[in-house]
Parts: C-alpha cells; sequence; structure tokens
C-alpha cells in the first residue's frame, strides 16, 4: 500500500467510474465484447430478497444517489418515488420491483454494486429509523446521533436518511447543514462536565458555561450522569441554570446501568416537580425498538439513537435480468425463484396493498379492499436524463410518516 491517498475510501470520481465494483462484472463486461454481445438490451429488476428480523416492510432509500451514479448511460430507470413502503413481495406473492433498468447491459453491468449499495443501505436506514419513529409516537423527539458510529465517509448519508425515516434533527453538521439546509442539534458531551470539575472545582460551572457561551436557539439540556446518581445530578443541574432557562436534562445511561431505567427516569422527574422545578428528561445510550415504549411510559420527552440506526440492517436487495429485447420483443427470462417478464406494480392509495401485472395486463382493483390502484413505478431515468423530480427532505420526510400512519409494526396491509 502507498502513500498516495488519505483515507481508505473510495471519492465521487472512482464511484462514479465504477471502480467500488465487484471484479466478476468487469470481467462479464469484457467477455461480452469480445463476441460483440455488450448491448443486448435487457430488463433488469430489482427486488428485495429479504427483510431483517422479519419485518414486513421497508422503506426506498438511496435513490437520489443512484439516480446521480447512472446519469448519463444510455439506459431507461423506473423505480419506486425515495421513501415508498415496499414489500418483499405484493398480496398474491410475486417479488416486487423497487427499480427497472432498461438497456444495454454492457453499459450499466459495473454500476450493479453500488446502485445496490446505495439502495441497500439507505433503505435500511431508512427502515429502522421509521420502525423507531413508530414505537416512540408522534410527539416524543427523536435525534440521530449516530455519526460516531459508522465510517465519517458515510455518515452523512446515514443522517441524511434518519431524518427522512422520522428523525427530527440530525447531530451530524455537514449532513444538516449542506444536505437537509437545518441547524444540527446535540448537547454536551461528558468530557466538557470533567473539565469543568477538575478546572473550577464545580461541575456546575459546565452547565453554567454552556447556558452562557452557546446561542438563545440552543435548546438548554444539561448532561447529568457523569459523577453523581442521575436524580442528584439533575436536581443541580437546574438549579445552577435556572429552571426558566433549562430545557431539560439529558441521561446517558440507559445502555450501561443496571437496574429498572424507567423507574429512574420517574425520580428525576418526581425530583424536579417536588422542588417546582421545570425540566424534560431526553435519553441517550444503547436506545432500541424495545425500550422506547416502557422510558415513553415513564415519561421521556425525546431520544438520542446513534448505533441502532446507523448500524441497522441493510435490506437485502438484489439485480436481476427478467427479460432480453430480441427480434423487436421483449423475450421472458429469469433464473428460477424469480418471475420473467416485464413488469407493473400497482398500489392501492388507502391501504398501500401492491398487485403486480404483466406489462401489457390491465390495472387490476385492490384485492384488499376493493380500492382504485395506480402504478407506482415512475420514471426516473430516460436516455440517461435524470426525469424525476426529488422533493424537499422535508416533504420526503412527511411522506414516509403519512405511509407509516397506515402500517402495522408486524404486518403488512393485507396480513
Amino acid at each position: 500500500m502507498g502513500d498516495d491517498y488519505l483515507f481508505i475510501m473510495a471519492t465521487p470520481e472512482e464511484i462514479k467510474e465504477g471502480k467500488t465494483t465487484d471484479i466478476y462484472f468487469i470481467r462479464t463486461v469484457k467477455i461480452l465484447e469480445e463476441d460483440n454481445l455488450s448491448n443486448v438490451v435487457v430488463n433488469a429488476e430489482f427486488t428485495a430478497s429479504g427483510f431483517p428480523d422479519n419485518y414486513p416492510w421497508a422503506f426506498l432509500g438511496g435513490l437520489r444517489d443512484v439516480a446521480k451514479l447512472l446519469e448519463g448511460l444510455p439506459i431507461d430507470v423506473d423505480a419506486m418515488p425515495e421513501g415508498s413502503v415496499f414489500y418483499k413481495e405484493d398480496y398474491y406473492g410475486v417479488k416486487e420491483p423497487v427499480m427497472v433498468i432498461r438497456g444495454p447491459y454492457g453499459k450499466f453491468a459495473i454500476y450493479e454494486t453500488p446502485v445496490l449499495g446505495f439502495l441497500c443501505m439507505g433503505s435500511g436506514v431508512l427502515t429502522k429509523t421509521a420502525r423507531l419513529r413508530k414505537v416512540a409516537g408522534d410527539d416524543v423527539i427523536l435525534i440521530s446521533f449516530g455519526a460516531r458510529r459508522t465510517h465519517p465517509a458515510i455518515a452523512p448519508f446515514t443522517a441524511f436518511y434518519a431524518y427522512i425515516g422520522g428523525c427530527n434533527a440530525v447531530s451530524c453538521v455537514l449532513s444538516a447543514e449542506k444536505f437537509l439546509n437545518m441547524a444540527p442539534a446535540g448537547t454536551m458531551p461528558h468530557s466538557l462536565i470533567i473539565i469543568y470539575s477538575v478546572v473550577k472545582g464545580d461541575q456546575a460551572e459546565a452547565w453554567r458555561a454552556f447556558d452562557r457561551v452557546m446561542p438563545p436557539e440552543v435548546p438548554r439540556i444539561m448532561l447529568c450522569d457523569t459523577y453523581l446518581d442521575e436524580t442528584t445530578e439533575s436536581v443541580k443541574a437546574v438549579e445552577a441554570v435556572g429552571p426558566d432557562r433549562v430545557w431539560g436534562v439529558r441521561l446517558d445511561t440507559p445502555g450501561s446501568r443496571r437496574g429498572n431505567f424507567a423507574a429512574i427516569v420517574r425520580e428525576v422527574l418526581w425530583e424536579l416537580r417536588a422542588r417546582g422545578l421545570k425540566g424534560k428528561v431526553f435519553v441517550s445510550g444503547g436506545i432500541d425498538e424495545d425500550v422506547i415504549p416502557e422510558l415513553v411510559k415513564a415519561g421521556v420527552s425525546g431520544f438520542g439513537i446513534g448505533s441502532a440506526i446507523d448500524n441497522a440492517r441493510i435490506i437485502d436487495i438484489a439485480m436481476d435480468i427478467t427479460a432480453i429485447f430480441q427480434n423487436g420483443q421483449w423475450v421472458p427470462c429469469a433464473k428460477r425463484g424469480k418471475f420473467s417478464g416485464v413488469k407493473k406494480v400497482y398500489r392501492c392509495p388507502d391501504c398501500l396493498t401492491d398487485a403486480i401485472t404483466l406489462e401489457n395486463e390491465p390495472k387490476p382493483k385492490c384485492p384488499n379492499c376493493g380500492g382504485e390502484m395506480e402504478n407506482i413505478l415512475q420514471p426516473l431515468i430516460r436516455n440517461g436524463k435524470i426525469v424525476m423530480e426529488f422533493p424537499e427532505p422535508k416533504e420526503e420526510r412527511e411522506y414516509v410518516l403519512k405511509q407509516l400512519k397506515k402500517l402495522d409494526l408486524n404486518k403488512r396491509p393485507w396480513d
């Protein structure tokens, strides 16, 4: 390994050039070119091979980067709009395409690997965040704290899709400022408390310094678990800064403290109230779907979530050729276990049930509720030009949350 690199990571130019592909695609293209077959036009579908932990549904993420990657190639691409819910199979058990590429296989083969990377990871992060939002409810604050739990090159990517999936804000500065057009969110680290405790002789000086230096728009959330028990530090912090200035306290130990953390939350809130002090509780550290409901019931108003989002299981998506254009017509073809042919994906906007047909078949009625269905695969690229308009992140987030209200955490709409 030479010294002509800064970090072990691909540049955007290298990704665009297809250099992050798997070697067998390069070899395949070389073989096809040798036999003058690289311009064979195919219909290639992207379908989910599996969902993590038996999820009944997922949300599509990563499509923005896919569009940028494939821009300029002599291909047409149809896709579900980013942020759309999708399933492994439709109502009838047919594998469901979330995206379709039509064009000369040799022109896009090397991009299969990075396309899948964008879709699998983007969908995994978006889906996990949506599930966290579902169990937390509409009124609880969720902030993405995952920048320290993933590779810094993709921290903006994961924070972006955490917001789309339902987080209210993100701590990653670049993602917030460059891609989401919003202020980054966060509180304070233990290092601030420790330095002021040693140098100034009192941890309360750290809370006061935070309040003194930070601009008014930064919420006064005081970290209260460094030295003393959570209740003692919480009371001390609110008294030190002033109950009219403090939004609340952050407890960062539920993943490591033994005992009933919900009881600790109740105690903190009770003791603040008993003293006439205002303050909410914000919790971080080891937060996941299984602990959120109990902590919300105990009175937690917000969560900072890192590992559960940024280390989310990917959505396993694969690409398969399902038809080849030959002698003026599409010839159905697919490997075993797949469904051949060119397809349409219809969705009922009322109940979010999907039904798949072959391209020349009539539009069906919703098999679940009998309602009208809509073709959800929309033009993304036409002859290399991006034709789909991506909404602003806030609008896409609202689209996700609107669908989420109609979904059950453990089953599909028709189950």
